[in-house]
């Protein structure tokens, strides 16, 4: 019985912009589809952001605090195993189409190595088919739009500025007048047509995809067709504080991101509604996309044997409390959207949900045991095989989920300077139940106090429960630090914590009843 993966990840894509989990606005119909025909995960979190220790979650299986690549730019460090490398021992050969934005550890290569000059590295593991870095400016793109006849400047990503001749450009906000580009013809199309070229020339034998979209990630720029598939009016209310001026006295690490360039959102509301409405038109041409893949995999015969995992790196703030970008410690930048489509699936339980707490580090472990492999010993996670097949929750089954955002600069310093701590310092957890969120910060409390939030009387995150002095705040703080305590306490690195070496036996290796 032949076995493939096809893993794909769509970038900066919130857990909430999903139709079929009811979202007032956004329409997903090829996502919505793919999960009539698996499971989707609806309470399922990043450990992460931004998108370089968040994919080192995924990937790796680990949390941030044991893999420590902690910004795009960090690195990952050769020690680890990882999904490809797993699927390796499985016998595949992972091929890659878009980026893993894995930066190399550079000990063990020589000085000048192209490899220790960008953070948009690929992950130990896989064969490139195709690789575009950022910093190259979509160059692979470029030919093939050149292929097509369109008049390609040198550097491809500037077909991304806005074509202000286009009727109406210059009555609606910045971020409406369309790309340079037609939509047949977008990275996202680009990436759609070459794994589908190379699942033609190589589905004979089992493999291990891994296609990574760029978008809905920036630039907040659509082609024709999707730049004005939203209007802004029917966009719906934010989340967070009435004013920037409430948002930015609640917290110093509100204030430091809205004073800064790339996180601060618009201050003019139909800039802020409208860069939302371009945001869905950018999940819409995704979720196109999509569907011209599924209908490949079904074309050809392989949806019969391809285990389809769907995912995203972290969200997007999208102009909710007044920020952009993913950051901090708030909901829109961590939940993110999770199906698996299981081809081997019983019928029964095709288009389930499961709304128990997922985490990111829960991809790497499920498509191993997907594989039939046992779980390395690194992995933080726990495979999500059984969630899939059934509605039993596995005993000791996490009840809340943890997710760290570091904001250190060793180069630039933005922080450090502006908050006058070091690197260290530079760093935030979080302890996120159904009903309760707990913040704490690595730097004193009289730079970054904690922060709790009272989920069900506070979704929007307007009512600091400690810096409100509520009754009851300090215990219930207390109590949900403890929690991040024995959490960070179980979970540090494990590869040989398990390991005895007995003077009779030699290496004994112990083994977790919980995973």
């Amino acid at each position: 019985m032949q076995r493939n993966v096809l893993f794909i990840t769509v970038d900066q894509w919130r857990g909430d912009c999903l139709s079929h989990l009811g979202h007032p606005l956004v329409r997903t119909p090829n996502i919505d589809r793919l999960a009539a025909e698996g499971v989707t995960f609806a309470d399922h979190w990043a450990n992460a952001a931004p998108c370089g220790p968040s994919r080192a979650c995924m990937y790796t299986g680990m949390y941030m605090q044991n893999h420590r690549s902690v910004t795009n730019g960090t690195p990952l460090s050769t020690r680890f195993t990882n999904v490809a490398l797993e699927a390796r021992r499985a016998g595949y050969r992972p091929v890659l189409f878009g980026y893993t934005d894995t930066s190399a550890d550079p000990r063990g290569l020589p000085v000048g190595d192209p490899r220790t000059m960008t953070y948009e590295g690929v992950l130990p593991g896989f064969d490139v088919v195709v690789n575009d870095p950022w910093e190259q400016g979509g160059t692979e793109w470029g030919r093939w739009l050149s292929a097509h006849g369109v008049d390609v400047p040198s550097f491809p990503l500037a077909l991304y500025e806005p074509d202000m001749s286009f009727p109406g450009a210059d009555e609606h906000a910045s971020t409406w007048a369309p790309a340079r580009f037609p939509a047949e013809l977008s990275d996202t199309a680009f990436l759609t047509e070459k794994v589908t070229r190379w699942l033609d020339e190589n589905a004979a034998s089992p493999f291990f995809v891994h296609l990574s979209y760029l978008r809905p990630h920036p630039p907040r720029r659509n082609p024709v067709g999707y730049h004005d598939l939203y209007d802004e009016r029917d966009v719906g209310p934010f989340a967070g504080h009435a004013s920037p001026a409430d948002q930015a006295a609640a917290h110093p690490l509100n204030r430091l991101l809205m004073s800064l360039p790339h996180t601060a959102a618009p201050l003019d509301e139909r800039e802020r509604r409208q860069l939302r409405a371009t945001y869905y038109g950018a999940q819409a041409e995704v979720d196109d996309q999509l569907g011209r893949l599924l209908d490949h995999l079904e074309r050809t015969g392989l949806a019969a044997s391809t285990l389809v995992v769907l995912s995203s790196d972290h969200g997007e703030m999208g102009g909710d409390h007044w920020l952009v970008d993913k950051c901090g410690y708030w909901d829109e930048s961590f939940h993110v959207p999770l199906v698996v489509r299981d081809p081997y699936l019983a019928e029964g339980r095709r288009g389930a949900v499961v709304r128990v707490p997922t985490e990111s580090v829960d991809l790497a472990p499920t498509i191993v045991d997907w594989l039939g492999l046992e779980p390395d010993r690194q992995f933080d996670g726990w495979s999500l095989m059984p969630l899939v097949e059934g509605d039993h929750v596995p005993e000791h089954w996490r009840s809340a989920v943890h997710f760290e955002w570091d904001f250190r600069h060793v180069h630039k310093r933005w922080a450090e300077e502006r908050l006058g701590i070091p690197s260290a310092h530079c760093s935030l957890a979080v302890s996120r139940s159904a009903s309760t969120k707990y913040v704490q910060f690595a730097a004193d409390p009289e730079v970054l106090p904690p922060m709790l939030f009272d989920l069900e009387e506070s979704p929007g995150h307007t009512h600091d429960l400690l810096a409100e002095g509520a009754a009851g705040a300090a215990e219930r703080a207390l109590e949900r630090a403890q929690e991040l305590l024995r959490w960070r306490a179980r979970n540090l690195d494990r590869a040989l914590a398990d390991c005895f070496l007995d003077p009779g036996l030699g290496p004994v290796w112990g083994s977790d009843p919980w995973r």
